[in-house]
């Protein structure tokens, strides 16, 4: 798939929270939502399939790390607009949406990054924090370490005037040798959120470096 311009429309959206997730599509007669975290026959609540991997050499976004898709998911590069430039929050900067919508969900897992010497995950995230929304409440960091790398995680709930109600996003920052990651989860809403974590934390759990 190839990598897309970043458009007005997204440089908006994801500033005010309502970032460019609209009604999903149809699933095929017969398939799994596994991906969506709902029940499906011979696998519990919660547990997701693995739809192959991103990150590496000839996958659709080329990153600092490597790590797992849920089954359905859809990745997509994002390249610098000519007009509009990068979109940037923080020290990082957009790259690739993964998308949920082929798999049931209305939402994208986000994938932002920046330069090797950033090494502080937790600043790191705080910056994020303060462009990706302006208005939260309920912020909670938390320091852990994914795929061998220092790590900073933050929940909190996204309060802006736009929205029609608040809704619950993540994101979890690391300093990988090759450069910082940042992966960002929202939703339409919060049980868009809620449905879409199994998704997230299979990508958590499979970071590795390239």
């Amino acid at each position: 798939m190839g990598a897309r311009a970043l458009p007005a429309a997204l440089l908006l959206g994801v500033v005010t929270g309502c970032a460019a997730e609209q009604a999903p599509k149809e699933p095929a007669a017969g398939a799994k939502s596994t991906a969506t975290g709902k029940s499906t026959a011979g696998a519990p609540a919660g547990a997701v399939a693995k739809g192959g991997s991103i990150g590496g050499k000839g996958s659709a976004c080329v990153l600092p790390v490597a790590f797992d898709l849920a089954s359905g998911w859809s990745p997509e590069a994002v390249r610098i607009d000519a007009e509009f430039g990068a979109l940037k929050h923080g020290p990082v900067t957009l790259v690739c949406e993964i998308d949920a919508k082929p798999a049931g969900n209305v939402g994208y897992l986000r994938v932002w990054t920046g330069g090797a010497g950033a090494t502080d995950p937790r600043a790191a995230l705080e910056a994020f924090v303060a462009e990706e929304s302006k208005s939260n409440k309920d912020v909670a960091y938390t320091k852990t370490t994914v795929g061998g790398f220092a790590a900073a995680e933050v929940t909190y709930l996204n309060t802006d005037e736009f929205l029609d109600a608040p809704k619950k996003e993540r994101a979890l920052a690391f300093a990988a040798p090759r450069g910082l990651v940042v992966l960002h989860l929202g939703g339409m809403d919060s049980e868009e959120h809620e449905q879409m974590l199994p998704a997230y934390e299979l990508a958590k759990k499979s970071v590795h470096g390239v």
